[in-house]
């Protein structure tokens, strides 16, 4: 579903950023740390920025207080458009809420349960049925 959305945008000129959570996040933290210096590459800039952010499989990282900072930071400029533009974003996990709540302290769980559309799929899993 996300592809198809990024898809879309793109088709319509709109800048997409697609990265699973725990990329994502030890990427921000990297040129945070000065380990990735590539300067002609701001990967943080792309992330508040992008018109589209789509972070894919939340609740699959590794949880430090560094992460938690830096995932509030996201979520939060994204939602208020700190970076006086309009963007949006896409968070798809296998976690409830509850489970969002208790992973991610009440002020990163409060902002996707006030501030996103919350969609459940079911069904079975269709990579697992190109297996069979």
């Amino acid at each position: 579903m996300s592809n198809c959305i990024a898809s879309e945008l793109l088709k319509n000129g709109k800048t997409v950023l697609y990265q699973t959570a725990p990329v994502l996040l030890e990427t921000v933290i990297d040129f945070k740390l000065g380990r990735n210096t590539d300067s002609s590459n701001n990967f943080i800039q792309s992330v508040l920025e992008t018109d589209l952010l789509i972070i894919d499989d939340l609740g699959t990282e590794i949880i430090n207080s560094m992460k938690l900072s830096e995932l509030f930071t996201i979520i939060n400029t994204r939602i208020l458009n700190l970076n006086n533009h309009v963007t949006k974003t896409i968070i798809s996990t296998n976690l409830d809420m509850k489970n969002i709540f208790d992973i991610y302290q009440d002020r990163i769980a409060s902002r996707i349960a006030g501030y996103y559309d919350i969609y459940y799929f079911f069904g079975e899993d269709l990579r697992l049925k190109r297996i069979k």
